[in-house]
């Protein structure tokens, strides 16, 4: 993968070259960034331009045979490990090796893409996949072997926060002192959740949102679509080229998100003094709780979003609102008035709470009616 084909972020592609060209190459490090930003590709750039003793910046340069392998993602020293879970075809013990076939093709299509759209990719949207102490004994043996081709050896893993107790604990030697020439790359979305004695051991990168300007480019070069147009699909994407191509394709989901949103707080609008509307949001509760547990926290950051929108523009900070609401009747501004600096905390430690527990297996419905019932409360309360 060419650097110059990685949107944006300029700095980042110079310090890691020149750290890779000085011969000060970290053998733990942290790429930490919102899905979007480059974060994947970026590491497999790096991979490559270390594996294949490019130089000058770029991936053209170093063993021409091993930039080749990379085309595809089959170079024998580059190793790859990801969250996953059983599907139809695995039925017990998943490890990111029954799943390479379908890794290269989706990395190959779109390396950018996000959490969501793997597990749909490989059947488990309905589940919440996990880099488990199988993987991690997958780990410890491959990286146990000599290099293929007598360099380095890489060990790629996406979505580090996914990784369970019991494989963290187990890789935490080996990533303290991994073998000669072994580089760990791990890549997440929250550092947080990644225990700190790993983290500890990583030299940490964080990745900033994308500059809309450098989003509009790289969807004017892939749809070959009217600048206009591009830039309006930059603004809403919020510094992701993921949620970008998602808005351009009208694939992302926002669209059912919004659909049950505007259901929710109209029905929490409605709720005070109202016992039959209680109902709606008991069957809304329903609903949303029949829904597998990764597309409920999809849906719960696509909430907290959409208030802090609606604070953006209620506090007249109209530069920052990218979401355009298309529901029929339904306006932003209008909405905005009641998201203030008295609610907004409540309203979003709330949402939060509740992606906490659904990720810990608890019972969505009574988590949504809980959060329906508070947000009654929260959305009639009067600003300071």
């Amino acid at each position: 993968m060419l650097f110059s084909h990685i949107i944006g972020l300029p700095h980042i592609k110079k310090h890691l070259t020149t750290t890779a060209d000085r011969g000060r190459i970290p053998h733990a490090q942290l790429f930490v960034g919102k899905s979007g930003s480059g974060t994947l590709p970026m590491a497999i750039a790096y991979a490559q331009y270390i594996l294949c003793q490019n130089s000058e910046g770029e991936n053209n340069s170093g063993i021409s045979s091993c930039n080749l392998k990379f085309n595809n993602l089959s170079h024998p020293d580059l190793h790859f490990a990801f969250p996953v879970a059983t599907n139809d075809k695995i039925k017990s013990h998943p490890v990111s090796s029954n799943f390479l076939t379908e890794w290269r093709s989706f990395v190959s299509s779109n390396p950018y893409a996000s959490l969501q759209d793997w597990y749909q990719e490989i059947g488990i949207e309905k589940k919440q996949g996990q880099i488990g102490v199988d993987e991690a004994q997958d780990i410890v043996k491959s990286l146990s072997l000599k290099s293929y081709e007598g360099g380095f050896k890489v060990m790629l893993i996406w979505m580090a926060e996914k990784i369970n107790t019991a494989a963290a604990n187990k890789l935490l030697k080996l990533i303290e002192e991994p073998p000669s020439k072994t580089l760990f790359i791990l890549i997440t979305e929250d550092e947080e959740q990644i225990i700190q004695t790993i983290r500890s051991r990583c030299q940490t990168l964080h990745f900033p949102p994308l500059a809309e300007a450098d989003i509009a480019e790289a969807l004017m070069a892939k749809y070959n679509c009217d600048k206009s147009e591009a830039l309006k699909t930059a603004h809403q994407a919020n510094g992701s080229y993921t949620n970008a191509i998602h808005i351009y394709e009208k694939k992302s989901g926002d669209e059912q998100f919004e659909k049950w949103f505007i259901q929710w707080v109209r029905s929490a609008f409605k709720a005070k003094g109202n016992k039959a509307t209680v109902l709606e949001l008991i069957s809304w509760s329903e609903e949303i709780a029949a829904l597998g547990r990764e597309t409920q926290k999809s849906f719960i950051e696509y909430c907290i979003d959409f208030f802090r929108q609606a604070l953006m523009m209620n506090y007249k900070a109209k530069d920052l609102v990218y979401l355009v609401p298309q529901t029929e009747g339904f306006k932003l501004k209008n909405f905005a008035p009641f998201i203030h600096g008295g609610n907004i905390l409540q309203i979003t430690q709330a949402l939060e709470e509740a992606a906490y527990h659904i990720e810990r297996n608890g019972n969505g419905k009574i988590i949504f009616t809980d959060l329906s019932i508070k947000l009654t409360r929260f959305l009639h309360k009067k600003a300071a």
